[in-house]
């Protein structure tokens, strides 16, 4: 499927100049800047290099008082206590290091804490009766939810009818009603004035750990060692890495490359890293492997490796986890295969703006998964759905641009319950429903998607030479790690370059140099996946370029390439 190139807006030549003569740097990645807000000196300073003193004042988020307090009342008094967390990484990783930093640095009895993970086949998503009833039966009296709670209004009202009450650490949408619980942690809340809205569930967490060391005199340097959990959070959730994220990122990296919990460490072995990690690498090698736990099994299994200090213990459970995660590997293709079918035998699939598909024996956990590739097919806002406990539970995942939680809303009537993000989000309806579901969510989103939105984008910050190509960008653009929505990895264009000696590497891979006549310059380039493009190369047609920059080590030797996003013939 082509890609619609944009090229980014180029910031007045007077504010380029006036940057680039400020630090000292080529104009080129003064656009870069630019583009990011950034304008001064100052901001410049600040970006490069973060300080944990940039961080909020945490009782700037509505309901933190209340919440520092009735955590505090909950251990002067020996109340038992649970932090309770959603099953994906951000929940697992919130639980851990609540669950921890408590259980070290409070004066809470360990009898008295424990923590809980909803099954995601017997409870579902969020806060369940099960869970309520657990605390009910074994004497809990307060509840600590994290990435989790804001849509749970039945059953945080079930809980107080036990005696139960909740602090709701949450950064999902809020819905019509707030939950009934002593305390809503959501800077998401419109009543909440907190200055940073894009925190992951974790990074709400966080917070409230930062009040209850502020409120109690205990240094927040016992805090910060966490930092390595809520980094991984932040990536696997792709929230904006941008403000506090992007600070919280920046040292939880440190730590993971510098003195890495066993867990983790573990993880980057089995994922096969031998070099400092990213956040590139913490999404698609630590994530998936945490995530598989709550996919295919339990994610107690999650919590307990990066709860572990023991280092042989560690490796047994990574190892473990990675064989879950290759199970869902396997569960993942083979339901893309079916699900690819199940669309190209639509006799009108080619006219439709979505996709919702059902089958009662799909694994629950990789449905998601599966809505992804196939967007990555058919690039339209895609829902998988199967059966569970009698339901039809699914995964919702969208497109560029696109807000398909707003879409799910809209046909709210129909549904059991959802909650999510803009571009993702689940969903409960009635399996006799799914007929009715996906006519209705067609029907709204062929109303609001816009055409532009139904093709996949390729983002170009700036338009560069090749000899833009060279150590110094590239150790620049390094320093603008870490990467994510909000702060992407910046991707330049250069137009009509040649393609010189053009070889398919690793069956899947085009190698080629790319030569500028007008210039005189040539780089080397690598087209991941591409090998399909090898005649289109091949022709010796003046070409334009989308790529990123990349570091080659060979025997030595460092030199940077083109990491090939997309190409095209020029006009």
């Amino acid at each position: 499927m082509n890609k619609i190139w944009r090229i980014k807006s180029k910031p007045a030549e007077g504010d380029v100049a006036a940057l680039s003569k400020s630090i000292n740097v080529n104009h080129f990645l003064a656009s870069l800047l630019l583009q990011r807000n950034i304008s001064t000196f100052e901001q410049a300073k600040a970006y490069f290099r973060p300080s944990l003193a940039e961080l909020h004042e945490p009782f700037l988020m509505k309901d933190m008082d209340l919440a520092v307090n009735r955590l505090n009342q909950a251990i002067a008094q020996k109340e038992k206590v649970i932090i309770y967390g959603d099953y994906d990484v951000d929940g697992t990783t919130s639980v851990a290091m609540f669950y921890d930093f408590l259980k070290k640095h409070s004066n809470i009895e360990a009898p008295h804490l424990e923590f809980y993970i909803p099954d995601r086949y017997s409870e579902g998503y969020g806060v369940s009766y099960q869970g309520v009833d657990y605390a009910a039966s074994n004497g809990f009296s307060l509840i600590v939810s994290l990435d989790c709670g804001i849509k749970s209004v039945d059953k945080i009202a079930y809980a107080k009818e036990k005696g139960i009450d909740f602090i709701v650490c949450d950064h999902h949408q809020v819905g019509d009603t707030l939950p009934p619980a002593y305390a809503v942690l959501d800077p998401k809340r419109p009543d909440c004035d907190y200055p940073y809205k894009e925190l992951s569930g974790c990074g709400v967490g966080f917070k409230l750990l930062q009040a209850f060391c502020i409120k109690n005199d205990i240094p927040l340097e016992k805090l910060y060692p966490y930092l390595d959990l809520l980094c991984v959070s932040i990536a696997a959730d792709i929230v904006q890495m941008t403000g506090e994220n992007r600070i919280f990122s920046y040292f939880g990296l440190k730590q993971i490359n510098t003195d890495p919990r066993p867990g983790l460490k573990a993880l980057g072995a089995v994922a096969g890293f031998k070099k400092e990690l990213n956040i590139s690498n913490v999404v698609f090698g630590l994530a998936p492997r945490i995530n598989a736990a709550g996919r295919i099994a339990h994610a107690n299994a999650a919590v307990e490796l990066l709860l572990t200090e023991n280092e042989a213990e560690a490796e047994k459970m990574a190892s473990g986890l990675n064989d879950t995660n290759q199970s869902r590997k396997d569960f993942d293709s083979t339901i893309t295969v079916e699900a690819i079918e199940m669309i190209e035998n639509q006799a009108n699939y080619q006219s439709l703006k979505s996709t919702v598909l059902f089958k009662n024996d799909w694994h629950k956990g990789v449905v998601g998964i599966v809505a992804s590739r196939c967007i990555e097919k058919y690039y339209r806002p895609t829902i998988i759905l199967t059966e569970s406990n009698g339901k039809a539970a699914g995964s919702a995942r969208s497109v560029d641009g696109f807000d398909v939680y707003e879409a799910i809303a809209a046909c709210e009537n129909i549904l059991e319950q959802f909650g999510g993000h803009t571009h993702a989000a689940g969903m409960t309806l009635k399996v006799e429903n799914i007929a009715l579901f996906r006519d209705k969510f067609e029907q709204v989103v062929s109303q609001k998607i816009l055409p532009e939105q139904l093709f996949p984008k390729v983002d170009i910050d700036v338009e560069v030479n090749l000899d833009f190509v060279n150590v110094k960008s590239y150790n620049i653009i390094k320093q603008m790690e870490p990467f994510g929505p909000g702060n992407m990895s910046p991707i330049f264009c250069t137009r009509k370059v040649v393609a010189k000696y053009p070889k398919i590497v690793g069956e899947k891979h085009l190698k080629f140099a790319v030569y500028s006549p007008k210039d005189n310059i040539q780089r080397e380039a690598i087209a991941w996946g591409m090998a399909e493009k090898f005649d289109f190369v091949a022709t010796g047609k003046p070409l334009d370029l989308a790529y990123s920059l990349m570091e080659n080590n060979f025997n030595g030797k460092i030199s940077i390439e083109l990491n090939i996003k997309e190409l095209k013939w020029s006009d």
